[in-house]
């Protein structure tokens, strides 16, 4: 799920070499940080948070299929 999160990143931003996935677990379940440059953070969240509502909503999709909680937090 980590390489879902930064191929989907990649592929929004002006910089994809500056796009970095942290993955972290806790008692919640697992969680991925998404560091991107900061002149890229628009274009990642979109307009009103649609594109991070969306890649949030894949990485949910695919986290439910094995039976995993998953949150992602751009940073």
């Amino acid at each position: 799920m980590k390489e879902i999160v930064e191929i989907i990143a990649k592929s929004l931003v002006d910089h994809p070499e500056q796009v970095i996935v942290e993955e972290s677990g806790d008692d919640r379940g697992i969680v991925f940080q998404l560091h991107v440059a900061p002149d890229d953070m628009g274009k990642v969240i979109g307009r009103q948070g649609r594109i991070a509502k969306a890649l949030r909503t894949v990485v949910k999709a695919a986290a439910t299929r094995e039976n995993k909680k998953v949150t992602v937090e751009i940073v």
